[in-house]
C-alpha cells in the first residue's frame, strides 16, 4: 500500500508538472519573427544601478534593445520596470534623491556623457505615460506642435505638416481633423493616450517609452493602442512596461522579465512565454506569485 502511495503521488507530481507547461504555452505569442536576431542594437544598458535615497531600486541590469522592435518589460509592480526605462531617457534623475550608475548607450553613444544635454536625450527618446497626459487647456493642435515650438519652429505650414503626419502615425488624424481647436483634455481616454503618442511623434524620435500605456483604457481603446505599436514599430524602437501577459506576448518581440530590482530573463517572446529558462520566469507567467 505504501509503494501504491508513493506511486499515486509521483504520478500526481508529473500531472501537475505538465498542467503547468500547459499553462505557460496558454499565451499566445503573435507574429514571431525567424529572423529576429538579425537587427542592429539600437541602445545598450549595462551594469544599470539606481536608488532613490537610500533604497537601491535596480540592481546591475543590462540588456541590448533591438532596433525596430518591441521589448516588453513585465514583472510584479516595484520590481523596477518604470525606474527602468526612465533611465534610458535620463528621466530619473529629475527625481530629488535619486542617483544611477552604468552606461546606457543610445546609437553606441553614451546618454549620460558629461557634455550630452539631457533634453536633447528626450527628444530621441520619447515617454508615454501610465495616465495619459495631454496639456488639457491646450487645443489638439497645440498638444502635437508644444515640442516643435519649444524647438524654434515657428513657420505655420512647418507646423501643420508635422501635426497633421504626427496625428496620422497615432492613428487619430480621422477622429480629430475637423476639431484641432477642441481642448486636448476633452478627448476620450483613449484618443488621449493617442494624442499624447503624436505628441511624442512630433519631434525627431527614434525610442518610444511606453509605461503601461493601456492600463486605464477600455479593452476598444487598447486594441487601437496595441495595433498601433505594431505599426509604429516599422519605423521605431518600443520599449513597453506592461503587468499585462498576454498584451506582452501580443505586441513585443523580445521580453524581459524583472523582480525585486533584477533582470532575471532576457529573451525572444516566444522562448520567454513557451520555454522559459528561469524558473522563477515560469512560476510568475503561470500565475504562481506576482
Amino acid at each position: 500500500m505504501k509503494y501504491a502511495t508513493e506511486a499515486v503521488e509521483k504520478e500526481r507530481v508529473k500531472v501537475e508538472a505538465k498542467v503547468s507547461k500547459t499553462e505557460t504555452r496558454k499565451i499566445e505569442v503573435a507574429r514571431s519573427e525567424s529572423g529576429i536576431e538579425k537587427r542592429a542594437v539600437k541602445m545598450n544598458a549595462s551594469e544599470v544601478c539606481a536608488w532613490f535615497g537610500e533604497k537601491q531600486a535596480l540592481f546591475r541590469v543590462g540588456m541590448d534593445i533591438h532596433e525596430r522592435e518591441v521589448t516588453a518589460i513585465i514583472g510584479p509592480s516595484g520590481c523596477g520596470k518604470s525606474t527602468l526605462i526612465r533611465c534610458f531617457n535620463r528621466m530619473h534623475e529629475t527625481v530629488p534623491g535619486s542617483r544611477f550608475s552604468g552606461e546606457v548607450l543610445l546609437d553606441q553613444q553614451s546618454i549620460y556623457a558629461q557634455k550630452v544635454d539631457p533634453v536633447a536625450v528626450r527628444r530621441r527618446v520619447g515617454m508615454v505615460f501610465q495616465k495619459a497626459t495631454p496639456f488639457p487647456t491646450l487645443s489638439i493642435y497645440d498638444n502635437v506642435a508644444v515640442g516643435l515650438k519649444l524647438n524654434g519652429t515657428t513657420e505655420r505650414k512647418k507646423l501643420d505638416e508635422v501635426v497633421e503626419k504626427s496625428l496620422k502615425k497615432a492613428a487619430l488624424w480621422e477622429e480629430v481633423k475637423d476639431s484641432l481647436k477642441k481642448a486636448g483634455g476633452a478627448l476620450s481616454g483613449g484618443q488621449q493616450q493617442r494624442l499624447c503618442i503624436a505628441r511624442a511623434l512630433a519631434v525627431d524620435l527614434e525610442v518610444l517609452l511606453m509605461d503601461e500605456p493601456c492600463s486605464a483604457l477600455d479593452p476598444i481603446s487598447t486594441s487601437k493602442i496595441e495595433e498601433l505599436i505594431h505599426e509604429l514599430r516599422q519605423n521605431y524602437t518600443i520599449i513597453i512596461v506592461t503587468h499585462n501577459m498576454q498584451q506582452a506576448a501580443r505586441v513585443s518581440q523580445r521580453t524581459a522579465f524583472m523582480l525585486n530590482g533584477k533582470l532575471i530573463e532576457y529573451a525572444s517572446t516566444e522562448k520567454v512565454f513557451t520555454n522559459p529558462s528561469n524558473k522563477m520566469t515560469e512560476d510568475y507567467i503561470t500565475g504562481r506569485f506576482g
